[in-house]
């Protein structure tokens, strides 16, 4: 097919796609947002509703099941979700973090085995990294997996997990070698569903990201067998973990675009009605001081979040590039939340209003994925690495 009539078909289907999502997202999200934010409830028909768009699958291969999406086509999806209510993005997003470890290092049974299951939703679950005394640094995990015969025996605390409670199944890290030196060639990746031995000790209450389930899990013996070691060789969980952050962190960054973005359209939409001193506060040039920095963030941060997934698309490194634009949006959105509550004033600190929302959602992504102090440490070592003196 020639390349032109290719790009256009995809564009076609892309746009029709991204329609789909958007009456989606008016008819059936938005009226009810408010409502289940404020009472942290777990939204099962959208859940439902988003398996029938194949969200789940959205970026595993066709020959799985999923649609096969490209990063680009994700991120823009997962804008306009975050736009209407963030938490609906991170429902999807570790799950098909999870899916990624195995469409990258799985062995081929275990690709035909889990993905189409986890395209539909019928499984759905997510990545289990942190722990009680580990977050930032993933190679002090305590979490250990013992071989037994053909099974692994597992024991340990995992905490902040999504989908911690409705999910079925998570990507788990564990050491298979807490002796090995370096200690990542100690660490290993393994497909956990629930069962014996594994239980959901508490749901952990949030400032914001309500709606979506964070949990703490703990594993007392738990036995799995040895074929759900991911890529089937151990000492490679670090590996398979940082590239399946790639995509999580390029699903952050969006989610930032789509906030950030929600606060400028209502505090754009806010200024032409809400009046001071005989007009409109959008004629105060103190307010299009902010409007104007608002809009400009927007748009840097949606530039560096498709620039991030052009090259995770291509197939290239792209840690620095994912790394900048989960840093840069996130902050914009966190700003952004902030300006907006200023502009509307008190309804911004008012709960009828989405605003509030905004503000208290926000930081999670200066932290969820790697922290904005580690993505600045990856992005100056790259720079280093990519352009030595």
């Amino acid at each position: 097919m020639d390349t032109h009539v290719a790009r256009s078909q995809a564009n076609e289907e892309e746009a029709a796609l991204l329609d789909a999502i958007d009456k989606w997202l008016n008819r059936d999200v938005r009226p009810h947002v408010l409502k289940l934010e404020h009472a942290d409830e777990y939204p099962h028909e959208m859940v439902e509703q988003m398996k029938e768009l194949g969200l789940f699958g959205a970026t595993i291969d066709p020959e799985y099941g999923g649609l096969g999406l490209s990063a680009t086509t994700y991120a823009k999806i997962v804008e306009r979700i975050a736009e209407v209510w963030m938490s609906l993005s991170g429902i999807f997003n570790s799950h098909l973090i999870m899916a990624a470890c195995v469409s990258r290092m799985g062995t081929a049974a275990q690709k035909a085995e889990w993905l189409p299951k986890f395209a539909t939703g019928e499984i759905r679950g997510g990545l289990a990294l942190t722990e009680p005394d580990c977050g930032t640094d993933l190679q002090a995990i305590r979490t250990r997996a013992r071989r037994d015969g053909d099974h692994y025996v597992i024991n340990g605390t995992k905490t902040w997990i999504s989908n911690g409670i409705q999910g079925s199944c998570f990507a788990l890290l564990v050491k298979t070698d807490p002796e090995a030196t370096p200690r990542h060639k100690g660490m290993s990746m393994m497909l956990a569903p629930k069962g014996a031995g594994f239980t959901v000790s508490k749901k952990l209450e949030k400032l914001g990201y309500k709606g979506i389930d964070s949990a703490e899990l703990v594993f007392d013996d738990y036995r799995i067998p040895a074929d759900h070691l991911i890529g089937g060789e151990e000492g490679r969980g670090l590996q398979t973990a940082l590239g399946g952050l790639e995509l999580g962190r390029i699903n952050v960054a969006a989610r930032g675009v789509g906030l950030a973005s929600a606060a400028l359209k209502d505090s754009v939409k806010y200024s032409q009605i809400r009046k001071t001193m005989g007009k409109p506060i959008c004629q105060h040039q103190a307010i299009q001081l902010k409007l104007g920095e608002m809009a400009t963030r927007v748009q840097a941060a949606r530039l560096l979040t498709y620039d991030a997934a052009r090259a995770y698309d291509a197939g290239e490194r792209c840690d620095m590039e994912a790394g900048m634009a989960k840093f840069y949006a996130s902050e914009a959105a966190v700003e952004n939340s902030l300006e907006a509550m200023r502009i509307h004033g008190g309804y911004g600190y008012s709960k009828e209003y989405h605003v509030e929302r905004y503000y208290r959602d926000a930081p999670l992504m200066c932290i969820g994925e790697g922290t904005n102090e580690i993505q600045r440490m990856i992005i100056a070592k790259q720079l280093i690495e990519r352009f030595p003196a």
